[in-house]
């Protein structure tokens, strides 16, 4: 593991504990030539992924680009950092353990779409404008009405 403060190759372990959701492991190292410390965090990576986008081309997997994605949707919403982080390797997860290497983008934002309706519905809002392209209000419109269509209790049978 390289140093972050000087580049030197030869670093230790100090300390090596799993993280609180035992998503992974986190490690305390220090650097042999400057002394510099610093924490690694390692991930147990089930398969290899690659995204196929909508254009055909293929890309391989981004665990951060997702994360980050879904951190622009939660912006300044009152969702606890443990919560989206939990979702984000639960989605991981899913699709490391799907059998499948190649991963549509679709199905992506079907599992992020999924997973921020559970955290947070103006997330969800957020999420969904920009993977489906909202182009007018009809369309934020139309979402909403599915929203609130879902949190209505179902109607009883008079009979």
């Amino acid at each position: 593991m390289r140093c972050p403060y000087c580049g030197g190759e030869e670093t230790q372990v100090k300390d090596s504990r799993p993280t609180e959701d035992n998503t992974a492991i986190r490690r305390r190292r220090v650097c042999s030539t400057c002394g510099g410390r610093f924490t690694t965090f390692e991930r147990v990576q089930l398969r290899e992924l690659s995204v196929i986008k909508r254009n055909g081309r293929r890309a391989p997997f981004d665990r951060e680009k997702l994360a980050r994605s879904v951190q622009i949707a939660v912006r300044k919403r009152p969702v606890e950092p443990e919560r989206i982080e939990r979702m984000i390797s639960g989605i991981v997860r899913q699709l490391e353990s799907s059998g499948e290497s190649d991963i549509p983008a679709e199905q992506i934002g079907t599992l992020v779409m999924e997973g921020l309706r559970e955290l947070d519905d103006v997330a969800y809002v957020r999420f969904a404008s920009v993977y489906k392209n909202f182009r007018e209000a009809k369309d934020f419109e139309t979402l909403l009405g599915e929203l609130n269509a879902e949190d209505l209790p179902p109607e009883r049978d008079p009979s």
